[in-house]
């Protein structure tokens, strides 16, 4: 099953994540089909290419709850403007 979840990259304390598409069945960090966003819980940064999550949810991809709540806050800031 295809997934959407966080990757997580930095160091200890200083942890940033990738946002990718990736078999549920890999590691963590293994290596990812694709890459659809950032977010750094540090600075609050977030950065998600929206066209190329609701692709992968069409070809059958879930999300994780943490990227879910990532993509609705996404969606409701960008509709606010």
């Amino acid at each position: 099953m295809l997934k959407i979840r966080l990757k997580k990259l930095g160091r200890k304390k200083k942890a940033c994540y990738r946002i990718v598409a990736i078999d549920s069945k890999k590691k963590r960090d293994g290596k990812a089909i694709e890459e659809v966003g950032f977010y750094n819980p540090l600075t609050k940064q977030t950065k998600i290419d929206i066209t190329k999550i609701n692709k992968k949810i069409m070809e059958g991809a879930q999300l994780t709850p943490t990227v879910k709540y990532l993509v609705n806050k996404m969606t409701k800031v960008n509709t606010n403007k």
